[in-house]
């Protein structure tokens, strides 16, 4: 079996570090638990790894984040690997900082990398699991806060929520998407 993880996120040094680019930090530290290295490939930074008999794709889209789709859709059809077995991990700002949500399916809500994927894989019927990065911001400022670096405080928060991001994700890829969401989205 073959699964395809998708971290979100923007690339540059510019973007390293913000709120945006949560689902690329996330796949950072899960490549790292693993001892693996990132590849350039087609539209990605690619990273493979074995685990109970699957096949688990980690990629970080390279097109930037409102382009997103067009990585999802190469690497699903390069490896052949259906929408149930597509796991996006994406920042979001309805939920509070570091409150994690697994998804069967939903809307974009905004999100242009979302909107662009489900645009260019056929709709919404892919899983997406939501990093909170919470909505601190005042009025008029969203990108502002989405596009702007972690307190101090927050990266000292971050690796407790990463961690049981990357339990969710080892999760969905050996006992499914339904038993996930029973045992986490609590």
């Amino acid at each position: 079996m073959k699964y395809l993880i998708v971290g979100l996120g923007n690339i540059g040094p510019e973007y390293e570090l913000t709120r945006h680019n949560v689902g690329f930090l996330i796949v950072d530290r899960l490549a790292d638990k693993k001892s693996l290295s990132w590849s350039s490939d087609r539209l990605a930074f690619r990273a493979d790894y074995s685990y109970k008999g699957r096949q688990i794709h980690l990629i970080k889209p390279t097109t930037y984040m409102n382009l997103s789709g067009k990585a999802v859709n190469y690497w699903m059809k390069t490896f052949k690997i259906p929408k149930e077995k597509v796991l996006v991990v994406v920042d979001d700002i309805a939920l509070p900082f570091g409150k994690l949500r697994l998804k069967a399916k939903g809307s974009a809500a905004g999100h242009n990398g979302l909107k662009n994927i489900e645009e260019l894989t056929g709709g919404q019927d892919y899983a997406r699991l939501r990093f909170g990065i919470g909505d601190d911001f005042p009025k008029g400022r969203q990108i502002d806060y989405v596009l702007g670096r972690w307190t101090q405080q927050e990266i000292e928060a971050l690796p407790g929520p990463m961690d049981k991001a990357i339990d969710m994700i080892t999760s969905f890829c050996t006992i499914g998407l339904e038993q996930t969401m029973n045992q986490f989205n609590r």
